[in-house]
């Protein structure tokens, strides 16, 4: 754990005012330079150009020499998919006596989509009313020049008394499902090994208020696939006895949610354990829910989105409209996302899953299921001398203390970390807010909320360093 005592206090020579305008100085420079990581396209899926997802890597590498990181690497590891997309690996070693904190994002992005959803090129940064437009402008190359930037502010304030240990790992295949993440962490673990680990991937509350994310929900990806005939046939002559794979698998999908909307799969875990209220009404907002859509489930919004389990259908594959004759579909499937709660297995909830559908298999029809992934949960240890730590930076960034939250996605690899760092602490932040669009069109960032954040880590590092406690590496 990190070397500092159960009862924290900021040390009272910690320089916040010189870390704002350190900060404000900079922000010109640093916004540039992540317009120019906007403006490439890495994107780590298979159909992608891989030189693309090369060039954000030595971008990104070159930054953290110019940041003045010492040993500087573009590193991967093959994985049983295929080979490892290339990661950035950047260390100063800590001064005897001080702590080293791993500092982690991703600098691969998600696809564009369809770019006339788009108000301006999803690769051309492009600033509107005190937001930065663009894909990846805030998941997750924010997060990269977040850390690129703090570091900048700690030398500057620090100057040669910083004997803080720091590395920074950015990752290349985050949007890809991190494929070769737990081999990466094997064959490098003694590289990235550190006593606090931040992760600057997830969102803050709203504008003007801070959050540190403090559960995620794991996750089970899964395809479903329903069949009721060998080939094809004609729907007027077969039609009535025989109902089509794309009906059957409506029918089946529809056994996943009781009549609230609730997730009907037995044997997977739910509670009601946050204390923040989330309005419905600006849930309906923050998620653009349409006028008339009743929301689902039982439990607060907040519990609903955190604590308790949801399955969506993400992806079908049936016949589509404008290519479809007058036949009877021979099959159909779905891509099924759950997420499940803190504290639950994902071996057990893929297996809950897995025994629904088939027991629930319409009218005898054929259905396989194949699990494509699994994550698990997460909760921070709110009681940490680093969670505090980390509460004193969003607090003295914003001018007033975050708020607690959760986040219903899921980041699968904090559980790796978990497992081969199990005496490090480990903070989730991020530069996001509700408007910020992650993975969908007009994807941006709030300029002011950035700037926030990168105040906030600069005061987390001061904190760390100043702690000169022993790093108490386990």
């Amino acid at each position: 754990m990190f070397g500092m005592t159960e009862s924290w206090t900021p040390p009272p020579s910690l320089p916040v005012e010189a870390v704002r305008e350190a900060v404000r100085a900079g922000m010109p420079r640093t916004v540039e330079q992540l317009r120019e990581l906007v403006a490439i396209p890495g994107i780590a899926w298979e159909s992608f150009d891989p030189g693309q997802l090369e060039r954000s890597a030595r971008a990104v590498a070159a930054l953290l020499e110019e940041a003045g990181l010492d040993e500087v690497e573009i590193l991967r590891v093959p994985h049983a998919g295929g080979p490892g997309r290339p990661a950035v690996v950047a260390r100063r070693r800590a001064a005897p006596g001080r702590p080293t904190v791993l500092l982690y994002a991703h600098h691969d992005v998600q696809p564009p989509g369809r770019r006339e959803l788009w108000h301006s090129d999803p690769f051309t940064a492009e600033e509107r009313d005190g937001r930065l437009y663009g894909r990846g402008a805030a998941d997750d190359k924010a997060g990269v020049m977040a850390h690129v930037a703090a570091l900048r502010v700690l030398d500057a304030v620090a100057g040669e008394d910083a004997g803080l240990g720091v590395t920074v790992f950015v990752e290349g295949e985050e949007e890809a499902g991190s494929p070769s993440f737990r081999a990466f962490l094997e064959a490098y673990r003694d590289r990235l090994a550190a006593d606090v680990i931040v992760i600057a991937d997830s969102a803050n509350w709203e504008v003007g208020v801070p959050a540190l994310t403090t559960s995620l929900r794991g996750v089970v990806g899964a395809v479903v696939e329903v069949s009721v005939l060998a080939h094809a046939v004609h729907s007027g002559m077969y039609g009535g006895p025989l109902l089509d794979a794309p009906t059957l698998l409506s029918r089946l999908v529809a056994t996943l949610h009781d009549d609230d909307g609730a997730v009907a799969v037995e044997g997977l875990h739910a509670e009601d354990g946050t204390d923040l209220v989330y309005d419905e009404d600006r849930f309906r907002a923050d998620a653009a829910v349409l006028d008339g859509v009743r929301l689902a489930g039982r439990g607060s919004v907040a519990s609903r989105l955190w604590t308790r389990p949801a399955l969506s259908v993400t992806g079908m594959d049936v016949t589509p409209v404008d290519v479809a004759s007058n036949t009877i579909a021979p099959s159909a499937r779905a891509r099924l996302s759950l997420r499940i709660a803190p504290g639950q297995d994902p071996a057990a909830a893929a297996e809950a899953l897995r025994r629904h559908l088939l027991e629930h298999a319409p009218f005898g029809a054929r259905v396989d299921v194949r699990i494509e992934e699994t994550g698990q949960p997460f909760r921070t240890d709110m009681s940490s001398p680093a969670a505090r730590a980390m509460q004193w930076a969003l607090g003295q960034a914003w001018g007033r203390p975050p708020v607690e939250t959760g986040v219903g996605g899921s980041i699968p690899f904090t559980a790796d970390l978990t497992e081969v760092y199990p005496g490090a602490d480990i903070l989730i932040t991020g530069v996001e807010d509700p408007d910020s669009r992650a993975h969908g069109a007009d994807e941006s960032l709030h300029l002011g909320e950035f700037e926030r954040a990168v105040v906030a880590e600069a005061l987390l590092l001061l904190a760390l360093d100043a702690a000169h406690g022993p790093a108490g590496r386990e």
